[in-house]
């Protein structure tokens, strides 16, 4: 009865954690080398800094115009419209799509599929490969943002982002990683069940866009829904603008963040049934 008991636990303690976590290690640090300044994703760079261009030119042209308080409602307005419904996800697209589909584009996955590594431990590296280049790229570009946005008014500035708004940017950048691990991982299932995840990709978008409308335990299934009750500025919106700012019973921030997580594990674990009978025609793709 006892050895029935430790079974499980036995099993479990001696799988090859070490080696798993030695390959997951290598082929992250061999795709974020490859790929972080691949210039063939051009349009990836162009998503996460445009506004931190734009933010820059207004600082040049319009020095000592502004008013704090009003590009504060800037800043959360260009993180909340922008970043976490449109930059973030569609960069995230850009880059799962090259993990495996890319690859089997362009014939080279069978490469790693020949190596002694298992496929579940591909897919994991795979997916922090592309997770770590998405936080890189845009959790650069949030926090390049955030600074210019306030450099132009000097020391009120610097005693701003010292003060209230410090907590503002951890909380920016808390969101664009929970974004990105949730997005990466939902598109890298999309690129694997699906030749041109795009179709599939804009359903989720329009999924996300009114998910604040949805009964309470549909918007469980939502990143955006989740992640809105972390946004640390609330600002008004009009028009068609309103489903993105719609009031909704308050979440816990830690319930919202394990929300995220639970989520992005849920698709993880399909991913890895999915990679175990991917098959690979050339001929096909």
């Amino acid at each position: 009865m006892t050895a029935e008991i430790n079974g499980p636990k036995t099993s479990l303690l001696q799988k090859p954690w070490r080696l798993w976590f030695t390959q997951i290690r290598n082929i992250v640090v061999l795709e974020t080398r490859r790929n972080l300044f691949s210039w063939r994703s051009w349009w990836v760079y162009f998503l996460a800094f445009a506004p931190a261009a734009i933010i820059l030119i207004h600082a040049i042209f319009d020095r000592g115009h502004g008013r704090m308080e009003e590009d504060t409602l800037v800043m959360a307005g260009i993180f909340q419209f922008y970043y976490l419904r449109l930059g973030i996800f569609f960069g995230c697209l850009g880059i799962a799509m090259r993990l495996i589909r890319g690859e089997m584009v362009e014939r080279s996955l069978h490469y790693y599929l020949l190596a002694p590594v298992q496929r579940e431990v591909l897919l994991l590296a795979k997916f922090f490969a592309g997770t770590v280049r998405s936080i890189v790229l845009f959790g650069g570009a949030v926090l390049a943002s955030f600074l210019l946005m306030y450099a132009p008014y000097g020391s009120a500035g610097q005693q701003f982002m010292a003060d209230a708004g410090r907590s503002q940017l951890y909380a920016y950048l808390g969101i664009t990683v929970l974004a990105c691990m949730g997005y990466g991982a939902i598109f890298l299932l999309f690129s694997m069940l699906m030749k041109n995840p795009t179709p599939a990709a804009l359903i989720l978008m329009a999924f996300e866009f009114i998910s604040s409308v949805l009964p309470p335990f549909i918007q469980r299934f939502s990143i955006a829904a989740n992640l809105r009750h972390l946004l640390p500025v609330s600002i008004p919106a009009e028009g068609i603008f309103n489903l993105l700012t719609v009031a909704t019973e308050p979440v816990p921030v830690w319930a919202a963040v394990v929300g995220v997580f639970v989520l992005t594990a849920a698709v993880l674990v399909l991913s890895c049934f999915r990679m175990r009978v991917l098959e690979i025609s050339y001929t096909t793709e």
